[in-house]
């Protein structure tokens, strides 16, 4: 038994196909094959049930399955940490982002982090913060900015900053009229939300539960770029994060009075992470590059 087949056997519980299986691993169908049926002769157990199109896991198999992405994942930690020993500030970092910050934060982050650490190269993947949490826990990410709080408990975990939520209407609104909107003032109103799986989602909905608001049925959207383009077609109202507020003559952001309507947007990694010390510093940089209106 050796890593290799490990990689091997969780890459099947990831694909339930051997052909997809062995692209992912870079290696041959047969070869990929032959090793997971070695491993089951080394454990005496049944990892997989074959069929024509898929590769199904058995309940041992799956059991398996997870002792050994967890081994993967020390294997890599076991290595970060060798590498970190040598420079903490160096090396392949994997960060993740949610959909709802990545297209306005990012490009006033990377250049300054880069910058700041030459000898990082960043890579980026902007989920939803399920997936991502996902990936995190599975070793797949090192890091992920995401909205605070989440549930997990195993993450260490470093707040950036506040970001307020501005009310987003079409330009002939009545409350354009208006410098500063209150949260009473939306008692009975409808608002258009983001589509299930997004955390601002749920963010926005427990808001219009303490703000007496209701959500406007028979339309969800993918992103705040449809709910901006809905806005603008006269379709609705909806609460826009501060970052997403871009200049346009047809749609008004209006910001609320106190207390103020916002998210707190924090950086995660795995506790004991070999990488801490890049992360601490990360953290730091990002709450010194972001303006003063978004500090906490």
């Amino acid at each position: 038994m050796n890593i290799r087949d490990l990689k091997y056997l969780v890459a099947l519980a990831e694909y339930r196909h051997f052909g997809k299986a062995a692209q992912a691993c870079h290696v041959s169908q047969p070869g990929l094959s032959m090793q997971i049926k070695k491993l089951e002769n080394i454990l005496g157990l049944q990892l997989i049930e074959r069929t024509n199109k898929l590769a199904l896991l058995t309940e041992h198999g799956q059991t398996i399955a997870k002792q050994a992405s967890s081994i993967l994942n020390q294997v890599d930690e076991m290595f970060a940490f060798a590498q970190s020993v040598k420079d903490p500030f160096m090396g392949e970092l994997r960060v993740g982002i949610i959909p709802t910050l990545a297209p306005y934060l990012l490009p006033h982050i990377m250049p300054p982090l880069i910058k700041a650490f030459p000898n990082v190269s960043f890579y980026l993947i902007e989920e939803q913060t399920a997936v991502l949490v996902e990936k995190l826990q599975h070793a797949k990410i090192h890091a992920a900015i995401l909205a605070m709080p989440i549930s997990e408990s195993h993450f260490s975990s470093a707040i950036l900053f506040e970001e307020e939520f501005l009310l987003a209407v079409p330009k002939q609104h009545a409350f354009t009229k208006h410098k500063t909107i209150k949260q009473l003032d939306l008692v009975g109103k409808n608002l258009l939300l983001l589509a299930e799986g997004h955390c601002l989602r749920e963010q926005a909905l427990a808001l219009c539960e303490k703000m007496h608001a209701t959500e406007t049925h028979g339309f969800q959207a993918t992103s705040l770029e449809t709910l901006r383009h809905m806005v603008a077609a006269g379709v609705g109202m909806t609460l826009m994060p501060k970052l997403a507020c871009k200049t346009t003559n047809r749609v008004s952001y209006i910001p609320f009075s106190a207390p103020k309507p916002k998210r707190t947007i924090g950086l995660y990694w795995r506790s004991g992470t070999a990488k801490q010390p890049l992360f601490v510093e990360i953290a730091k940089k990002l709450r010194s590059t972001m303006p003063e209106a978004f500090h906490f």
